[in-house]
């Protein structure tokens, strides 16, 4: 019952986070289930097993909101649920031994994007114009594959290179990915049913990550408004990496000092990209102080009477300036300074 519990915070973590960042529901489930012990195969397989109940109530309630773009939705869909079953099949051919430093090389990389990633100001402008077939096509393919041979990292590969692209409305990159994820999370978990059969998946794992997924699914709107997705995602990124860097220094086995300095300078990275996301907020907030204090001035400027052009104000004329231009140490307002 213990377990259970610990699982079905689990569940709940990574919903949260999912939830406020669009991504790392698998990364982060993945990474704890791996963690406390679970093969990495049994893992992946127990992990998408339950993000069909999550990304399915996620899918409905982002659609209800209007954020879905169905046409991304079916043209990332199909390739990735071909990339998640070519994925499951391989990591369910591979041995323990052999899947464990694979899976968390694969996290690892993730969680260094997230660092990076989020330790910079977020793209979130718009150019327009449609997204093509030929790069939704390998993105699904690819991001589907990682994400199945990765036990997560859909999110982290479809929803950054969307951003980036810049023809997408945030709301609806993160809206049509989670719902893809639906048709890419059924078909890694046919893909681990043919590999492992029905025993290998952890039932009652399952069940509790969906128990905490389905508890935190609501929260996730709450928890949006207070953390900044800015530091949220640095520090998830840190977490992961931490986590992994563990299963990779055993799997090299590096013993003595140098295991030590390792995770130090992981941390110092991870504190480094935490100082980065801090600034990073910042500037951010501050441009759109400033952007609404210009809104909110334009607004309130006096408009011109219809059908009157507007004249320009005449320059004051000052004591000692033949043509009227006024002297340097003029203040702000444009009233003359005392010499």
């Amino acid at each position: 019952m213990r377990k259970l519990l610990v699982l079905a915070l689990v569940g709940l973590v990574a919903q949260l986070i999912d939830g406020s960042l669009g991504m790392a529901y698998g990364l982060t489930s993945s990474t704890l289930l791996l963690v406390v012990g679970v093969a990495p195969a049994a893992a992946s397989a127990s992990v998408h097993l339950a993000e069909i109940g999550t990304t399915l109530a996620a899918g409905v309630a982002h659609w209800r909101f209007g954020n879905v773009d169905w046409r991304v939705v079916t043209r990332i869909a199909l390739p990735g649920a071909i990339g998640a079953f070519a994925g499951a099949t391989l990591l369910s051919s591979i041995s323990t031994e052999a899947a464990a430093p694979w899976m968390a090389a694969i996290l690892f990389t993730l969680g260094t994007y997230l660092l990076v990633r989020f330790a910079r100001p977020l793209r979130t402008g718009r150019v327009g114009g449609p997204l093509r077939g030929r790069f939704l096509g390998p993105l699904g393919l690819v991001a589907g594959f990682v994400d199945a041979t990765g036990g997560g990292g859909w999110g982290p590969v479809a929803t950054p290179a969307l951003l980036v692209s810049g023809r997408m409305e945030p709301r609806k990159v993160i809206g049509s990915v989670d719902t893809a994820e639906f048709v890419v999370a059924g078909a890694a978990s046919v893909g681990f049913l043919i590999g492992l059969g029905a025993e290998g998946f952890l039932l009652p794992t399952v069940v509790a990550l969906l128990i905490g997924g389905l508890i935190a699914a609501p929260l996730a709107a709450w928890l949006v408004r207070i953390v900044p997705a800015q530091l949220l995602g640095a520090a998830v990124g840190g977490v992961i990496v931490l986590s992994n860097a563990r299963t990779l220094i055993r799997s090299a086995e590096l013993d003595g000092p140098l295991r030590p300095t390792l995770y130090a300078l992981l941390a110092a990275g991870w504190l480094t990209a935490l100082l980065f996301a801090v600034r990073a907020l910042r500037r951010t907030r501050r441009a759109r102080a400033t952007a609404a204090a210009a809104a909110a001035a334009t607004a309130t400027a006096p408009a011109p009477a219809a059908g009157l052009p507007m004249l320009p104000e005449p320059a004051a004329v000052i004591p000692g300036a033949a043509d009227g231009s006024a002297p340097a140490d003029l203040s702000v307002a444009g009233t003359p300074g005392a010499r």
